[in-house]
């Protein structure tokens, strides 16, 4: 087990930087989310990591060793990928095996190894079959323990639970979590499931655009988002936001005014424009509410729903509110009432400005 850091890394693909200038460290026995959309450079930056993609500038560091110029198989990483990667026309046994086999060890301590991995894995009555004979949770669970049975230094996961089905992934991602907290391998999981992240990630790192945006534990994510890409990306649905004028302790905002619990340090002396966010959870439907909407949409969810609702000037907010509150009308004229001490303040360039909430 290892300390992995990220030095100044940036990765070019010809006139395209795909990571940045990638700053992080990632303690011995952590499990760090790497979370994002498409295109953000979270798996290149994983890939770095592994050894898969050379370096442009900056290094990376796994233990005290800067691995830029080590061969992959010498970093003593193991990644299990989105495909699961398995022989097809080797057992189950042969496939969780086969790194050791790699490694010259001598049966006896494969044959071992592979047992003990089986049984952690709930795999003891599947080593003789192959792949095909396989669902999709069980070929995850081989390629985990293909990982785990060489007993790495880290884990570097590239969005494993992509191809299994919504109650599988549920199931999945709290035995990877359960596994990584006995096994106190340091992981580096990569998705671009915010929930996923929310649930896994000891500290979550949001990318955009092959830039690190924030890193932090999940609910300090969520409770103090770092700018408006990081309040809109995590949360479903995401923070609503909306263009404004500050002035004092409020926003002016299309249909009405959103008032602060306090004060923005620096900004009390004439309006500014600024881009206020609010989690549809803090907001209420109430005839005594300071913003004017009409309701455009009601998303019945079982114990909760969400109103969706578009301001006067074409804005949109959603608010989500508890199943049992009175639905509203498709079209109706509503009030939107909002909790002042959870509203976020960004300025012009999309950056949180301290002290707008908590």
């Amino acid at each position: 087990m290892a300390e992995v850091t990220f030095d100044a890394v940036t990765k070019r693909y010809g006139d395209v930087t795909a990571v940045d200038r990638l700053e992080m460290a990632i303690p011995d026995g952590e499990l760090l989310v790497l979370l994002g959309p498409s295109g953000c450079g979270k798996t290149t930056a994983l890939r770095m990591v592994a050894g898969l993609e050379e370096l442009s500038e900056g290094d990376i560091t796994i233990g005290n060793r800067v691995v830029n110029d080590v061969d992959p198989k010498e970093r003593d990483v193991a990644m299990v990928f989105q495909s699961y990667a398995l022989y097809p026309h080797l057992t189950v046994a042969k496939n969780v095996e086969f790194p050791l086999r790699q490694r010259g060890m001598d049966k006896a301590e494969r044959e071992k190894r592979v047992l003990e991995v089986a049984r952690t894995l709930g795999l003891d009555d599947l080593l003789d079959r192959k792949p095909a004979q396989l669902s999709g949770g069980q070929r995850q669970r081989v390629a985990l323990a293909r990982a785990i049975v060489r007993d790495p230094q880290v884990f570097l996961m590239d969005e494993p639970l992509s191809n299994l089905d919504a109650t599988l992934r549920v199931q999945t991602r709290a035995d990877i979590v359960a596994l990584q907290h006995r096994l106190g391998t340091t992981t580096i999981y990569v998705t671009h499931d915010q929930v996923e992240a929310m649930t896994m990630g000891n500290r979550i790192a949001v990318m955009d655009r092959g830039v690190l945006q924030q890193v932090a534990p999940p609910q300090d994510l969520y409770d103090r988002p770092a700018n408006t890409f990081v309040a809109a990306f995590l949360g479903s649905p995401g923070m609503n936001l909306l263009d404004g004028e500050l002035d004092g302790t409020s926003v002016r905002v299309a249909g009405g005014s959103i008032e602060l619990a306090e004060a923005v340090p620096g900004r009390d002396v004439g309006a500014s424009p600024v881009t206020v966010g609010v989690r549809p959870e803090h907001l209420r439907l109430d005839a005594a509410g300071t913003v004017a909407a009409t309701v455009r949409l009601v998303e019945m969810l079982g114990a909760e729903t969400h109103v969706i609702c578009r301001l006067e000037d074409g804005a949109q907010l959603v608010v989500r509110q508890e199943a049992v509150v009175e639905r509203p009308a498709l079209g109706a004229n509503v009030r939107v009432a909002v909790e002042s001490q959870s509203v976020h303040v960004f300025g012009a360039d999309g950056t949180r400005l301290e002290g707008s909430t908590r």
